[in-house]
């Protein structure tokens, strides 16, 4: 029998930063929680309590989840630079957390494309196809909010990617077949 191993993934964002935590056993992926840490929506975006919410609550999501390994969605580069310096301060504060909290972190970190990719297999797909597929693979029996998703996702990503999982062909609770990562 394989070892679990548990993974957090993080979508991070200024306002919502998304998290997601499966484990990992062989050739399967169990959804073990996930959620939304949002900042106060009444502070200015560039301020210190909006990264400290973001440090506590994923230290907190760390401690009580106890997670092995962690993958961080990669911040874009945005037309608007100021969005993109936000974005990197949420997802900065996201990897102080981590490494605060003495997680191995590799500094995983996969592009949007690439989330989108394996758990897809569209690098240009909608959200909605990302919750409809992480659903799908986890075998969930709601659909988590966006943000929640993409951080399953992220956590997905991080398992096909290095647990092996491409590698075997499975069939899932939806009656589909997982090979090389994608649908088939």
């Amino acid at each position: 029998m394989s070892a679990t191993v548990r993974i957090l993934g993080i979508d991070p964002g200024s306002r919502v930063t998304g998290f997601g935590i499966i484990d990992v056993r062989g050739r399967d992926h169990f959804y073990v929680a996930s959620g939304c840490i949002k900042t106060p929506a009444d502070e200015p975006l560039f301020t210190a309590d909006r990264i400290a919410v973001i440090v506590r609550h994923i230290g907190e999501v760390v401690a009580v989840y106890k997670p092995q390994q962690a993958a961080v969605e990669q911040v874009f580069v945005n037309v608007n630079p100021a969005s993109t310096l936000m974005l990197g301060q949420a997802r900065g504060a996201a990897l102080a957390a981590l490494v605060s909290h003495k997680l191995p972190v590799s500094f995983t970190e996969y592009t949007a494309l690439q989330v989108k990719q394996a758990v897809v297999g569209k690098g240009k797909a909608a959200k909605e196809q990302v919750q409809h597929m992480v659903v799908q693979m986890l075998g969930l029996s709601g659909t988590p909010q966006a943000d929640a998703a993409d951080g399953l996702a992220v956590a997905l990503t991080h398992a096909l990617r290095n647990h092996g999982l491409a590698a075997f062909t499975k069939l899932n609770p939806s009656g589909m077949q997982v090979k090389r990562g994608r649908f088939q």
